[in-house]
């Protein structure tokens, strides 16, 4: 598949897979300077690029594994999502889930996006569900909690 994106300043760089078997191609901070995120602080990171992305395919916007590993730094929405119509730049609201204030240097890695196809439902309003084993069991109902 090909994703058109549009470099929208000097500092944005093309999204990158890092092996042949990622899902999710990086995304950069295109920022001329680092940005430091505070103890339990959000900042908004832009990555410089927007994106055409197909209708009935979705942006998902998720963190990186090292960054929040090693540094606490992870979306704070937990996954972002950029719809088909959406044409603006892709900015990232990295939090700082740690205990000590972190810096994200320009030009690194600071989240990876997923392409993927989703389904559109009509809404139908109902008094009655089926049945199934678990029925109302809600968390840890399965004994996996």
């Amino acid at each position: 598949m090909l994703l058109k994106i549009k470099k929208l300043n000097s500092l944005a760089k093309t999204p990158a897979y890092g092996s042949a078997g990622s899902a999710g191609a990086d995304l950069y901070a295109a920022t001329d300077s680092p940005t430091f995120i505070a103890a339990g602080e959000t900042a908004f990171i832009g990555t410089g690029i927007a994106v055409e992305i197909p209708e009935g395919y979705v942006g998902l916007v998720y963190a990186r594994s090292g960054l929040a590993c090693k540094k606490g730094l992870a979306p704070a929405n937990k996954v972002g999502v950029i719809d088909a119509d959406y044409r603006g730049e892709i900015k990232v609201a990295v939090h700082n889930h740690s205990s000590s204030g972190q810096t994200v240097d320009a030009g690194e890695r600071i989240a990876q996006l997923v392409i993927a196809p989703f389904l559109k439902c009509e809404f139908i309003e109902t008094d009655e569900l089926s049945d199934t084993v678990r029925g109302k069991g809600g968390f840890g109902s399965t004994g996996n909690l």
